[in-house]
């Protein structure tokens, strides 16, 4: 069908997975294919299913439909129906709608893999756990210790002498030198030699911002205000 591109495979240590691979737009003209593969799933009583949405640049309430409409049943199985991949376009009406209070959403398949595990975290629209995205390089690194967001002391100046140590610090430390900044040039500059390289995906990203309560633009400058000139 034109406009849409869906595909399946099984994937997991037992092949129990299904990946629905979806490319293109999902709208009310294109969502009866991946519909289609959703219920052909179903009936086969495989309700561990992934949908790929890396390759959609957007979806409707139609598609967002098809997976709402599904969750409690697939739930009542004891399966669960996870989003992946989701570029910051689509994320952003994902999260404007709050269906991440209902859909787990995560940056990478393995992740959301290792979720049907048990591995990954498990509120609705949880993403890496905060210990495991301590990433230096492409190896997780050891000398910076776990710290809970709620036990960081602010109070980083602009221009300090100490380099901040934690995840959390090198986060709050950036956005005083970028305020005005995006996510991804937030993400940018956290991925750079003074801040140890550190690589987080967009979902992390917003993750962290919301907990340090930093996830608009408003509140990182007058986050900014209050640290450079308070």
């Amino acid at each position: 069908m034109e406009g849409i591109q869906v595909s399946l495979e099984k994937v997991g240590p037992s092949q129990n997975i299904a990946v629905i691979k979806v490319g293109g737009y999902i709208d009310t003209t294109t969502s009866a294919e991946l519909e289609h593969s959703l219920s052909t799933l179903l009936k086969e009583n495989s309700y561990n299913i992934i949908i790929d949405l890396g390759n959609v640049d957007y979806i409707s309430s139609a598609g967002w439909g098809i997976f709402i409409s599904e969750i409690k049943g697939i739930r009542g199985k004891s399966g669960d129906l996870k989003l992946v991949r989701m570029v910051p376009d689509v994320y952003e009406v994902f999260e404007l709608l709050e269906f991440h209070y209902i859909l787990k959403a995560f940056d990478t398949l393995e992740e959301a893999i290792a979720d049907f595990d048990g591995v990954g975290s498990s509120g609705a629209g949880s993403l890496q756990s905060p210990s495991a995205a301590h990433q230096v390089g492409n190896s997780v690194s050891a000398s910076e210790p776990e710290t809970d967001i709620a036990q960081v002391q602010p109070g980083l100046e602009a221009g300090g002498e100490s380099e901040p140590q934690t995840l959390e610090e090198k986060l709050r430390q950036v956005v005083i030198e970028k305020p005005d900044s995006g996510l991804f040039q937030l993400i940018k500059a956290l991925n750079t030699p003074r801040f140890g390289n550190i690589k987080l995906g967009w979902f992390e990203m917003r993750k962290y911002l919301k907990q340090l309560n930093l996830d608009s633009k408003k509140k990182r400058v007058q986050f900014f205000k209050q640290h450079t000139f308070g």
